[in-house]
């Protein structure tokens, strides 16, 4: 079955901002190394400059079937063109100086099945064990008995948080959100 996984229906509910990343601003990140799509472990919190961490709850497959119930949750649909949009603007994030990693709890394979099939210039992070989710405790919710991260994008300089992006709606335009706060910023 083949689905369009790049465009948002109309009618998504808006997700509503319930505190949940509050405490992220000033907080440093924490060492904790990810598997990413490069096959190697990355440690956030090591990175230097300006680093864009966008969260996700999961990218679909075009080759699985639809996930019941999934547009009904605020915030869970528009993962794909999230991730594309970052993709699509990944050169301009990178003039700005920053470095870009999409992470996520889904299963590995699935993230590297993504990449490959968007063409990411990025990498993206496993965090299926939810270690950074937990330590920056960051907001999750349940989904068919998977625990997955809600949709926020940090922007991180030296590991220092010093911007987040919560809730993220519309999905796809969260990338330019965040190049317009980075070209104000001294990060």
């Amino acid at each position: 079955m083949i689905k369009d996984l790049h465009t948002l229906p109309a009618n998504l509910p808006v997700p509503v901002d319930d505190g949940a990343c509050n405490h992220l601003p000033g907080i440093t990140l924490p060492s904790i190394s990810l598997t990413s799509t490069a096959g190697r472990a990355l440690d956030l919190s090591a990175c230097t400059g300006a680093v864009v961490i966008y969260f996700y709850p999961l990218l679909g497959r075009p080759d699985s079937p639809p996930l019941i119930g999934w547009n009904e949750i605020p915030g869970a649909r528009g993962c794909t063109p999230q991730t594309c949009a970052f993709r699509d603007f990944h050169a301009e994030l990178k003039q700005l100086g920053a470095q870009v990693f999409g992470v996520s709890a889904q299963r590995l394979e699935d993230q590297y099945e993504a990449h490959a099939r968007l063409h990411l210039p990025f990498e993206l992070l496993n965090d299926g064990q939810l270690a950074l989710a937990q330590a920056l405790q960051l907001p999750t919710f349940e989904y068919a008995g998977t625990r997955l991260i809600k949709r926020l994008t940090i922007v991180a300089s030296d590991g220092l948080i010093r911007k987040v992006f919560y809730p993220v709606f519309p999905p796809d335009n969260n990338a330019r959100e965040v190049i317009a706060w980075l070209r104000v910023q001294q990060v």
